[in-house]
């Protein structure tokens, strides 16, 4: 029998020998990679957190204690620790277990993540809570040094350490994010990172100065100064954090002994530094940890070239020919499909680390010395830049390029992941472009639009594969603000744009053979509107049906419906579909898309239901071409 086998909850730890403690070390790392390639998921930051999650389990006891994991997507080996082990293989599958921490699946999660640099604000904030309750647990947030670039972190530690309320900070420090961690910060804990010296040298120093004859106050002194020169690491305790490290992240004996000394100093905050190696154990992710970070598993692989691939190509394109474009993204260089621009010109390459913020302002910064900034990120990320976005762009009407990538249903990440508000928070924003391509060929134009346009513009676009669009040659600008009709139709029209385009020229193909005929317009802009096609359509066909790939509040159906008001538009019917106002759950994106009917056969339905004198037509027609019995 695995020791892993018998382990139902933490607290079956803590009678194991070291021995034992590796055995089951070895038996996680088994498990974790055989769950993560079948179903995907974050396979190298598990792999590098095996001991340190052990460790943190004998030492503490969870729920009462509570284990803050930041970004949540290193916290595989925790659920497995805590009681959801034989629901593991259902890991990231609809109904099953989350690929991040989530409050409503376990009380072992503390808190429920899925975006970085988030950890140290929510331990600040349960570590006041217990001591204004005048209640006594461990806090603890388990930070990645790549999540530690981030602005929201520094905030935190900054109030964090002048607050001195008992917590514990554990720097997880693999030099990685996504991509490999950048900034000055990441700098000085290489220093660290790449030189075990600092180590002996802090704890030789540390017997040193108890023998010193010249007093305890002037030992303190000498060895808080040699300490500053060896061990840049000061910068802990100057924030006043007590600071233990750098521990071997993959000793379980001296991440127990870190911890203890940790758990048992109550004089306030403890910031251990652990060295680990993204990938532990598994010779493909150590050496590979960017691929290695997330796969897609088994069943989840793309077919054909992928629209974050497309974009890096089109990018470096225009690049090449105009030497003032430059790329900024907040480390998502490899997810965005940028590595080969960085490769080829790193000079106007900026990777930011994990800063959103900062990343929209420094290219608004850019933007008025002449150059224009191409701004690469993920749809849900990109909301952490709301202020940025309309303060520093915006109203100053800067022409920044916004790529997009993971518009609308990405899938098995999840809630914290899914890009479906996008259209809803860009479409309010003034003097902002919005448009979401058909597919690849279009996506091309639109960048390169977007670059011509001397205003700020923003292009959303979908996680995985296009439809497989021929590419044109020649990049060409789009007239801003025109769609496009692609099928014609007397019966309904439907009005989209993006992912839901070709899923809607199928719908209306199905719905021609049971004799409702439709009318298809690509909008292809959500701001600003096609006025004159929609008003046109509308005035033609009667029916509106728009469909899109994001909630409905706020979208791109209730911009058309304000339209239609603003023109005193009357006898049309109008019908929006989309995402109802929740937060969409994580699964594959075929299934959540049929669940909520925006593939084709849930489109074709949707319409139908909307116009029920259709569906009587559609019976008619469907017995006037009948033979008479």
């Amino acid at each position: 029998m695995r020791i892993l086998d018998g382990i139902g909850q933490p607290g079956d730890l803590k009678s194991l020998s070291l021995e034992q403690l590796e055995t089951l070390a070895t038996e996680l790392r088994g498990d974790l990679v055989r769950m993560v390639e079948a179903n995907g998921g974050h396979l190298a930051s598990n792999l590098g957190v095996v001991e340190l999650t052990i460790a943190l389990h004998r030492v503490f006891d969870s729920p009462r204690d509570k284990i803050i994991w930041d970004v949540g997507h290193q916290s595989y080996v925790h659920k497995l620790l805590t009681g959801r082990r034989e629901r593991f293989p259902t890991l990231r599958q609809h109904g099953g277990l989350s690929g991040f921490t989530d409050r409503s699946e376990s009380p072992h999660d503390a808190f429920g993540a899925g975006h970085a640099s988030t950890s140290v604000s929510a331990a600040t904030g349960m570590a006041i809570a217990r001591d204004l309750a005048g209640e006594n647990y461990h806090v603890m947030a388990v930070i990645g040094d790549g999540a530690l670039t981030g602005g929201m972190a520094l905030e935190a530690l900054n109030q964090a350490g002048q607050l001195r309320s008992r917590m514990i900070v554990i720097l997880n420090d693999n030099g990685m994010a996504i991509s490999p961690s950048v900034g000055a910060l990441s700098k000085r804990l290489n220093k660290v990172r790449l030189n075990t010296r600092f180590l002996k040298a802090e704890r030789g120093l540390s017997e040193a100065v108890t023998r010193l004859p010249m007093g305890q106050r002037l030992g303190k002194r000498i060895k808080r100064g040699v300490k500053g020169f060896l061990l840049p690491m000061i910068m802990w305790e100057e924030l006043g954090f007590a600071y233990l490290g750098p521990v071997d992240g993959h000793n379980i004996a001296e991440l127990e002994t870190a911890l203890r000394h940790a758990r048992d100093y109550d004089k306030g905050p403890t910031f251990i530094h652990v060295i680990t190696i993204k990938g532990k154990g598994y010779q493909p992710a150590e050496q590979d940890a960017i691929r290695f970070h997330g796969i897609s598993g088994a069943n989840g692989k793309s077919i054909g070239i992928s629209y974050s691939d497309i974009a890096g190509q089109t990018v470096l394109r225009i690049a090449r020919e105009n030497p003032k474009v430059v790329v900024i993204t907040p480390a998502m260089l490899d997810g965005t499909g940028l590595t080969a621009v960085a490769r080829e010109i790193p000079q106007r390459v900026f990777d930011v680390g994990i800063c959103e913020e900062h990343a929209v302002t420094f290219a608004a910064g850019l933007a008025t010395q002449g150059f224009i900034p191409i701004v690469a990120v993920y749809s849900t990320f990109l909301q952490r830049a709301f202020d940025q976005l309309v303060h520093d762009v915006c109203i100053q009407e800067l022409p920044v390029v916004f790529i997009i990538d993971r518009g609308g249903i990405v899938g098995e990440d999840g809630k914290s992941h899914q890009g479906t508000l996008d259209l809803s928070y860009l479409g309010c924003i003034p003097n902002l472009v919005v448009a979401a391509p058909k597919d690849e060929n279009e996506l091309q134009h639109l960048i390169y639009t977007a670059v011509k346009a001397h205003q700020p513009m923003a292009i959303r676009y979908p996680r995985g594969s296009g439809p497989g669009a021929t590419l044109d040659t020649t990049l060409q600008e789009l007239p801003i603000g025109r769609g496009e009709v692609l099928r014609s139709g007397e019966d309904v029209a439907i009005v989209t744009l993006g992912a839901t385009v070709y899923p809607a020229l199928e719908a209306a193909s199905d719905l021609s053979k049971a004799g409702v005929e439709c009318t298809v317009v690509n909008a292809r802009f959500a701001n600003p509107l096609d006025s004159q096609l929609i008003l046109d359509t509308a005035g033609k066909v009667k029916r509106l049906f728009t469909v899109e790939e994001n909630v409905l509040a706020g979208g791109f159906g209730s911009a058309v419906l304000q339209l239609l008001h603003n023109y005193q538009v009357s006898e049309v019917q109008v019908k929006c579909h989309g995402i109802p106002q929740v937060f969409v759950e994580h699964g594959s994106q075929s299934l959540l898309r049929s669940k909520y009917n925006l593939d084709a056969p849930g489109i074709a339905r949707q319409v139908l239901f909307a116009f029920p004198e259709l569906s009587v037509h559609s019976r008619k027609q469907s017995l006037a071409g009948s033979t008479p019995p």
